[in-house]
């Protein structure tokens, strides 16, 4: 059980890694169009694409790749650790 977590633990850290790398993208010019960004594209959108629609932007800033990392952040903390507790207690 405890390398099931840490193999999902490490996923989605790198997830997160891969939202911050796609988020830095966007400062500079064409990176998206690369095959990396075209890549970092087709897996962060699908998840930054609720937290967009209800976060709307201010001005010029987009703030919610923001929270949608710190979601994820409480997901892979404390989400994976609770649910992980409770599958423990089942067993």
């Amino acid at each position: 059980m405890n390398e099931l977590y840490s193999i999902i633990y490490l996923g989605l850290q790198l997830y997160s890694y891969a939202l911050i790398v796609y988020i830095f993208m966007s400062w500079f010019p064409g990176a998206r169009e690369s095959a990396i960004g075209r890549f970092l594209t087709s897996i962060c959108e699908p998840f930054l694409e609720p937290f967009r629609k209800i976060i709307p932007p201010i001005g010029m800033i987009d703030l919610s790749p923001l929270v949608a990392i710190f979601v994820l952040f409480l997901a892979r903390d404390y989400g994976l650790l609770v649910f992980f507790n409770m599958l423990s207690g089942l067993f």
